[in-house]
């Protein structure tokens, strides 16, 4: 199969969906791949590393989409892209459907077939290619959040753990997942009060018994959210439905709550976020204020350190990018039930239920389709 691997055009998105390991392992599997020129110098890997690993380097990504059978990228397809994309073509990729009914027009339009990573789901319901990237979503989360309370930056001007003497900074964390632990890790570890508000019980349970004691556990409902804003320096949005449109837990009315000068990140903005005043903002304007409440709303925060994320996504995606390729669609999604589940869209179908629903389109199962 040729594999084709274009540059990222996001703004500020310096992350690749293949290292060159990753092209030297397909290629012996006898792929073919196709990257494009300077795709990897961004996250640390030149041209030079890709064709020692015998990856053809292109000059231009509408030759990538004319001639790959399978596109595997980082982020979604943009505007510019979408004349790209060829019926019956894969397309591997972070999509968020949920989030964008252009997006998910555009690619029923195109008639490719969209494998979504942050679908794909294990048996024991794992998200194994979300993961790696909530956790640096998570951890970041905090870093962010720091740097946002600071007075620089509009923020209370506070130090996230104190010092002796001074109390540390409040922080609430919606949603107990891989997002909301690695927030609480990194907030625990710099020693402020940590609040986590999950709906699971069994959840804050195994938190309860593994996070230091300056994190404590609550459960999530629209009284304790309330309580969790107003008390707050920092709110982290952490919460997921798995393809499908976040939740809104943090409204309008309940900003008037909130200190002023608090922050709040929603690492859940690129599926919609679960803040209603919260929109998508970049690495060059990360931020905005509503009601005297910083708002960060970076939809693609690990790329801001991409040498991390590159390495973190790859090392999950290569996986299921060789089984794809071995066995092509639709066998592939016959033999792999992770794969079927990362499945959105098929040459003009919904075959994701959650994607559907969010626009009120119709939906096709996959074994339909098939």
């Amino acid at each position: 199969m040729k594999i084709g691997v274009p540059k990222e055009i996001k703004t500020n998105e310096n992350r690749v969906a293949l290292i060159p390991v990753g092209a030297e392992l397909l290629r012996a599997q006898g792929h073919e791949i196709l990257v494009e020129k300077s795709a990897g110098v961004g996250s640390g890997f030149p041209d030079g590393d890709y064709r020692l690993a015998g990856a053809k380097l292109i000059d231009s990504p509408a030759e990538i989409y004319g001639a790959a059978a399978m596109i595997m990228k980082v982020k979604e397809p943009l505007p510019a892209e979408y004349p790209l994309l060829r019926e019956g073509q894969i397309v591997f990729t972070y999509f968020h459907f949920a989030a964008s009914r252009e997006l998910t027009e555009a690619v029923i339009k195109s008639k490719c077939i969209a494998i979504a990573y942050e679908t794909v789901q294990t048996p024991d319901r794992a998200l194994p290619l979300l993961i790696p990237m909530s956790e640096v979503a998570g951890r970041m989360s905090i870093q962010e959040g720091a740097r946002c309370l600071e007075k620089l930056y509009g923020g209370k001007g506070i130090l996230l753990g104190g010092v002796p003497g001074v109390e540390p900074a409040s922080v609430a964390i919606l949603g107990g997942g891989i997002v909301g632990t690695n927030a609480a890790k990194i907030a625990a570890g710099l020693g402020a009060r940590v609040e986590i508000l999950d709906i699971s019980l069994e959840r804050l349970r195994y938190l309860d018994d593994v996070m230091p004691k300056n994190v404590t556990t609550v459960m999530s409902n629209p009284a304790n959210i309330r309580k969790a804003v107003a008390e707050a320096d920092l709110v982290v949005g952490g919460v997921l439905i798995p393809g499908a449109k976040a939740p809104r837990l943090v409204t309008r009315d309940m900003l008037k709550l909130m200190k002023k000068g608090s922050v709040i990140v929603d690492v859940a903005v690129d599926q919609g976020g679960c803040v209603e005043t919260i929109r998508p903002t970049t690495h060059e304007n990360p931020t905005f204020e509503v009601d005297g409440v910083i708002h960060y709303g970076v939809a693609n925060m690990p790329g801001a350190v991409p040498m991390t994320s590159t390495v973190a996504l790859t090392n999950a995606t290569l996986p299921y990018a060789i089984l794809i390729a071995n066995y092509g669609y639709p066998k592939c999604v016959q033999e792999s039930s992770a794969v079927a589940m990362g499945v959105n869209i098929v040459r003009g179908h919904v075959t994701y239920k959650g994607v559907a629903e969010a626009f009120n389109l119709p939906y096709a199962p996959l074994e339909e389709v098939l």
